[in-house]
């Protein structure tokens, strides 16, 4: 129960998914307490820490902010970084966006296995959520529930016959995530490209990155790594979204169609709510149940 951080520094290169600009990422071991925090090189090695004081919100991807410089479509990466458990850890860019690579977690995961994890002298320390907060706006809700462990129930409804209802429920472990959720890929509807371009988003996105919908088919030749990949996937985005609380949470996450935006909301809540939640040392961990079946191909090298 102590805090981790990685071993060795280790970089890799991709195109960001909206700028789509060429980027090099670096994990770099960071001391005991000091979290997890993206440094902008490209402008002079501005700090902008990953939680909720530096939080802007996005519909689109999840955004931080520090001293008029941002980073953008952080959550898939983090969602790694909490998946593995690391505690302190400098995420340096030199450019405002962390790249795609495939559209996943999974190249993160093995990035930071190559890695490799090492302990500090620091207790770790969870934010315990001690009764219910909830944020809501057009039919779209999530909630933060009590909880001894953390899990996560997403339900999403899409008005397309290759996704319609959804749902999901993750019990969070590390072989839990990497197995279940880690190769979940973005998404995006072929119909809406365009426009998003016009918005000046989407222009680093392609299939090697992200899967596509089509009207009637998905134009990923691969097709689907699972049968349900588009909720696996909204799972992942949250649980990156919600490392903005700054400590691994014990509560339990319920979300029917929610989106960045509706996260980030949630984080402040919970954040302002002081009676809602409280910091421990110890938790008492139930046990997840076994995984359900991972995608059979992956292979963890980095």
């Amino acid at each position: 129960m102590l805090e981790k951080t990685i071993k060795k520094e280790v970089s890799c290169t991709g195109i960001g998914l909206h700028t789509g600009k060429k980027i090099q990422l670096s994990l770099i071991p960071a001391d005991k307490g000091e979290g997890i925090v993206f440094v902008r090189s490209d402008l002079g090695g501005i700090r902008i820490p990953a939680n909720a004081e530096h939080l802007v919100l996005s519909n689109f991807a999840t955004i931080l902010e520090a001293e008029g410089a941002t980073v953008q479509t952080v959550e898939h990466l983090l969602a790694a970084v909490s998946a593995m458990e690391i505690d302190n850890l400098v995420i340096d860019l030199n450019g405002a966006e962390v790249p795609a690579l495939d559209g996943s977690a999974f190249p993160f995961i093995s990035l930071l296995q190559k890695a490799g994890l090492v302990e500090q002298n620091k207790k770790r320390s969870f934010i315990e959520i001690l009764k219910p907060v909830t944020v809501s706006e057009k039919g779209k809700s999530v909630t933060m529930h009590p909880g001894s462990a953390f899990e996560v129930s997403c339900h999403i409804d899409f008005a397309h016959p290759l996704i319609s209802k959804q749902s999901y429920h993750y019990w969070h472990s590390r072989s839990a995530f990497i197995g279940e959720l880690s190769s979940a890929r973005t998404f995006g509807f072929l119909k809406d490209y365009d426009f998003l371009k016009e918005q000046g988003l989407a222009l680093g996105g392609s299939l090697d990155n992200t899967i596509v919908v089509g009207d009637d088919e998905i134009l990923n030749e691969q097709g689907l790594r699972y049968a349900d990949e588009f909720v696996r996937h909204k799972v992942l985005d949250l649980i990156g979204d919600f490392v903005m609380l700054g400590k691994p949470i014990l509560g339990h996450i319920e979300a029917h169609c929610s989106g960045h935006n509706l996260h980030a909301k949630l984080v402040q809540a919970i954040i302002e709510n002081k009676k809602a939640w409280r910091i421990v040392d110890m938790p008492i961990l139930r046990s997840s149940p076994v995984c359900r079946p991972a995608y059979q191909d992956l292979q963890l090298t980095a």
